[in-house]
């Protein structure tokens, strides 16, 4: 009668050389949630952020809280 919840997987990522990050345009104000190497600084995307919901979906996604992850224009 009662469904169980399908258990969330959380994706992995190299925390020692990887930089949770929003990175966010000045002119259009459009949000990219993603991921900034420390060594050389590539920023590699990982999906569109157009609300505070698909925020936190991120956030879930990868096990972080709001303030481990920081903001670059």
């Amino acid at each position: 009668m009662f469904r169980k919840k399908k258990a969330q997987n959380i994706l992995e990522y190299d925390s020692v050389r990887l930089r949770p990050v929003v990175k966010s345009s000045i002119c259009t104000g459009e949000k990219v949630a993603g991921f900034v190497d420390k060594e050389s600084g590539k920023f590699e995307d990982i999906m569109l952020i157009r609300g505070e919901e698909e925020f936190l979906e991120f956030c879930r996604m990868y096990g972080l809280c709001k303030d481990e992850v920081g903001k670059i224009w």
